[in-house]
């Protein structure tokens, strides 16, 4: 007598297709989050006077800031100036981050595990 439906064992060839090229996308979304925590990133703020660099690990790892930007009588204006860099700089890891990882996924988004 023969089965209906089902399969007689194992995955089916579609399913050991999809979780291999499952396997090999999350490998390659590794070693892209590897190389990204190497990059590092640079933002300017107040026309260069405020520097901020980032980290892959969206680490803050440097922060410049020419003397004319010191103001005693506007500490204000300086801590605007980074905090707008810090966000820059930020904003754009990020983005570098996406588009690194949606060369991988082509574009599926988010909300898989791996």
């Amino acid at each position: 007598m023969a089965k209906r439906g089902g399969f007689s064992g194992g995955m089916p060839g579609n399913m050991g297709n999809l979780m291999k090229q499952a396997q090999k996308m999350q490998r390659q979304m590794e070693e892209a989050s590897k190389e990204l925590e190497e990059k590092e990133i640079t933002a300017a703020a107040g026309g260069g006077v405020v520097e901020v660099t980032v980290s892959g690990k969206k680490e803050i790892t440097n922060v410049k800031i020419d003397p004319e930007a010191v103001d005693p009588d506007d500490v204000e204006m300086l801590e605007d100036l980074i905090m707008a860099a810090c966000n820059e700089a930020l904003r754009q890891m990020e983005e570098l981050s996406q588009q690194s990882m949606s060369k991988i996924t082509g574009g599926l988004g988010g909300g898989f595990p791996f």
